[in-house]
């Protein structure tokens, strides 16, 4: 409906909708219709820094900056522009980018005379405020370049036959992209030399050319070429320079003709010359060049021509030879005219006059051949070469039939000079032995030839030794000791290791190599045998390294020679002491001697020597123990009780011989075994006169009293037993003691009234002895203590007390009522005797047939024998009958 009811507008809608979407693509065609392009042009200066302000074309165009929606400002070509410059969207406002505008590389292609103009299009948007505005911006030249030569060296060529004031253009001029005043303006040369000056010409074009102006004379012969510097200035404030090094070449012309050095040559020679021999040489020399300076040489139309074949003239070097066999009997003498032509120019004259020695008989001459290399008179030999190795042939020529030569060698060396026997008058220069480079380098020889009629003829002769490595080199010593202190710096300079190569060249040069055993931590310098340790060592790590080094030449094959390294680290005292336990306890049973030996403290010092001695001292309780300084013993001053202080524990520190002392402490716990030098100590009853009330009607099983012990001695040896060992008043039985806890039961009723007395041994189980002590204890039995003094006098009183001989551990074990035998050793006494008799009865018997009077003595010892035993049997019976009233009692 709205396009039909409004067609004009439809189609003017779907118009501008076509032109948002090719806004960018091609804007003009599009807003051609609807808005007026506008020009800018803005003049800056090349190479400005970025962010340089330009111009604003928002102020320039006097738009309306309070208008919404704001103006936007952008660039049609945003790659290109915004390398040179930087526009803001929002203002409007140009700034020169990061990027420096060089106008010889952004109008490199313009002609001079021609401006530099950057060309941009800016968009001016929303659409209602589109326009389209075109931005030209004038770049402005700047005297930022110098001017350059097209190489840095410019050769140019001047005949020396130049006249005055002749000009010659410098065609490789120079360059400046610069325009106007700030190009090229003139040329000047730094050194004329008084012989040149620069003009410059400006041709159609504008460009100027210099031209190199001659002022004086030149001569090649003189000074062949000049160089100087050629500078060229441009109009810059301040200006610019450029330079190039200017040669100016001098060309020969031929100006010269040639000249003999000598023009009168004397030359004199013997009738037998040998055919070839150099007779003289000429020499004419032209100071031209090249094709000018070509010299030849030839004979004058006067000399005749047998004398040019007798004497040769080469016509370029001007050697003249003797080309045949002189004849003596004809002439005397020979003039040679020599002439030395040159292009163009008048030959130059010299005269040779040769004289003729007319030689009746000439003297022996003597021509070496040579086997060894040979060059200029000068023999080398390999010193590997064997004895008897041949030098030389010497052939000794022109002898008459009537003359005889000897020949010998002058001169020392094992050399020897022999006839060779296959042919007369030749001889033999060879070795007599090895030759040696090291001893000799080279020998000086002469070859003497004698002749009978008293001519002398010598031939010197120079032999040179050749080296070869036949020699390794040699260490100054094969042995090298180092001593070195532990904890070095790394790379500790230890030695320069020095060997010596006799040979030459490089066959005497010396490497230095470490052998295979070196350890990694040793560096050699293979030039100069500078020997260092990488790390820090340590003697308690390894006190000793071992190694082998090497000395090799460069010979081929190559020598090389050993020697061993030896270093020691030395001790520094970096180790305290240190006990082989972190403390001692040692074990001494009480009353052990005075100064005897406790323990021994056992200490190590890892370093050496008085590094590693050590001292030991005891820090407290030294005025009751000492200890051994060197061997670590602990003793005690006295005798030690246990009972008195069970526990001593004592600070020992150890103290090296080092500077300073190092030192460490342990502790030492000496504990004290408990001896058996203390019985029980009965506390109570107090006393042996101390009695008890017992009534008489106690009953059987009631516990009476306690015998209470101590004893200071510990363990087994403070154990204490119990036993009643003698009685006085009761019945066997009658009382018994716990033999642990020494309560003290009444085992039977009592019916009599008075005192009763019981012996209580108190005992140990110490070992090896038990200790014991005893004490007394009475009862008084009755119902009151009627009179104190009468049972006083009643314990005072002295009486036998019946001794119970049974161990405390009998009456122990036993069940039931106690039992006591008077004397219970009696059985196992008359058992005894009984034995003895019996076997003496034996012996009798047996020995009964050898004597009757020893017999019959024997039987009356036998009868002495019963009578007391009888005796004793019946005093036994009468003592037991006493102790049964006793118990009764």
């Amino acid at each position: 409906m709205f396009n039909s009811r409004h067609p004009r507008l439809s189609k003017r809608g779907r118009i501008w909708g076509l032109c948002i979407l090719l806004l960018y693509t091609n804007p003009l065609s599009c807003l051609a219709n609807f808005s007026q392009a506008k020009e800018l042009i803005y003049k800056i200066k090349e190479g400005l820094p970025r962010g340089t302000f330009i111009g604003a074309i928002g102020v320039d165009l006097n738009l309306d900056f309070s208008v919404d929606p704001p103006f936007i400002f952008s660039l049609a070509q945003k790659k290109v522009s915004e390398q040179y410059v930087n526009l803001n969207n929002t203002t409007g406002e140009l700034y020169t980018s990061a990027t420096e505008i060089d106008r010889e590389t952004l109008c490199a292609d313009n002609l001079e005379g021609q401006g530099c103009v950057l060309s941009l299009d800016v968009f001016v948007l929303p659409q209602q405020y589109f326009q389209l505005v075109k931005v030209k911006i004038l770049i402005e030249d700047v005297n930022d370049n110098r001017p350059k030569f097209p190489t840095d060296e410019i050769t140019m060529s001047v005949p020396e036959n130049a006249p005055i004031n002749a000009r010659y253009a410098v065609e490789q001029s120079a360059v400046d992209p610069d325009l106007g005043p700030h190009g090229v303006q003139t040329y000047w040369l730094v050194n004329d030399f008084g012989m040149f000056t620069l003009d410059v010409e400006e041709n159609e074009g504008g460009e100027l050319t210099p031209f190199l102006i001659v002022t004086e004379a030149l001569d090649r012969e003189t000074q062949a070429e000049y160089i100087t510097d050629i500078i060229a200035e441009d109009g810059g404030t301040p200006p610019l320079l450029g330079a190039a090094t200017l040669k100016i070449v001098i060309t020969d012309v031929n100006d010269n003709c040639p000249q003999f050095k000598e023009s009168q040559i004397n030359v004199t020679l013997h009738g037998n010359t040998t055919k070839g021999v150099h007779l003289a040489r000429l020499h004419a020399f032209d100071p031209d060049l090249g094709a000018n300076a070509q010299i030849s040489y030839a004979y004058s139309e006067r000399v005749p021509r047998d004398t040019r074949s007798l004497f040769h003239l080469d016509k370029i070097t001007g050697v003249i030879k003797l080309a045949g066999k002189i004849d003596t009997g004809t002439a005397t003498f020979y003039k040679l005219t020599v002439l030395a032509t040159g292009p163009g120019c008048i030959p130059a004259v010299a005269t040779v006059t040769v004289h003729i020695i007319k030689v009746v008989t000439g003297p022996p001459t003597v021509i070496p051949r040579y086997i060894a290399p040979e060059k200029d008179g000068v023999v080398t030999i390999k010193e590997s070469e064997p004895a008897f190795s041949p030098i030389a042939f010497f052939t000794v020529k022109n002898i008459d039939k009537n003359q005889r030569v000897d020949c010998y060698l002058e001169g020392p060396g094992p050399f020897r000079l022999s006839p060779y026997q296959l042919f007369k008058n030749e001889y033999l220069l060879e070795t007599t032995e090895p030759l040696d480079f090291e001893r000799t380098q080279e020998y000086d020889l002469i070859l003497v030839a004698n002749s009978t009629r008293g001519i002398v003829i010598k031939t010197f002769l120079k032999v040179q030794v050749l080296d070869e490595n036949d020699n390794a080199p040699v260490f100054q010593q094969s042995l090298v000791e180092i001593s070195v202190e532990e904890n070095n710096p790394p790379n500790t300079f230890l030695t320069q290791l020095q060997a010596s190569d006799q040979d030459s060249e490089s066959r005497g040069e010396v490497l230095y190599l470490l052998g295979g055993d070196a350890p990694g931590i040793f560096v050699v310098d293979r030039v100069t045998g500078i020997l260092t340790v990488a790390t820090s060592l340590d003697r308690e790590e390894k006190e000793t390294y071992r190694f082998i080094v090497r000395a090799v030449d460069q010979g081929t094959p190559r020598r090389e020679s050993i020697a061993t390294v030896v270093v020691t680290v030395q001790d520094r005292n970096d180790n305290s002491p240190r006990f082989i336990n972190k403390d001692f306890t040692f074990f001494v049973p009480e009353n052990f001697p005075g100064y005897g030996e406790i323990g021994v403290l056992s200490v190590t010092d890892a370093d050496a020597g008085e590094n590693g001695w050590v001292a030991l001292s005891i820090l407290n309780g030294s005025d009751i123990f000492m200890i051994d300084t060197g061997r670590g013993a602990l003793r005690a001053k006295t005798s030690l009780d246990r009972e008195q202080q069970g526990t001593y524990q004592l600070w020992i520190e150890a103290v090296d011989g080092g500077e300073p002392a190092l030192s460490s402490v342990t502790m030492v716990t000496v504990l004290l075994l408990d001896v058996n030098d203390n019985p029980p100590i009965v506390l109570f009853p107090q006393s042996n006169q101390s009695y008890m009330l017992v009534l008489p009607n106690t009953v059987p099983g009631t516990s009476i009293t306690e015998v209470y012990a101590v004893d200071k001695d510990t363990g087994m040896n403070a154990v204490i037993a119990y036993s009643i060992i003698k009685r006085k008043g009761g019945e066997p039985g009658s009382f018994a003691i716990d033999p642990e806890t020494g309560n003290i039961t009444l085992k039977r009723e009592l019916s009599n009234r008075g005192l009763y007395s019981l012996l209580v041994k108190v005992s140990d189980h110490g070992q090896p002895e038990p200790l014991y002590s005893t004490v007394m204890v009475n009862f008084f039995v009755n119902e009151t203590v009627s009179n104190e003094s009468y049972i006083q006098s009643l314990l005072t009183r002295e009486a036998d007390i019946e001794v119970e001989e049974r161990p405390w551990y009998i009456g122990h074990m036993a069940e039931g009522p106690e039992r006591y035998e008077p004397f219970p050793c009696q059985p196992v006494l008359i058992a005894l005797s009984v034995t003895c008799l019996g076997l003496f009865f034996l012996v009798v018997t047996l020995t009964s047939y050898i004597c009757c009077r020893r017999f019959k003595k024997n039987r009356m010892k036998r009868s002495e024998v019963e009578i007391p035993l009888k005796i004793q049997n019946d005093s036994m019976q009468v003592v037991n009958r006493k102790l049964r009233q006793i118990s009764n009692i």
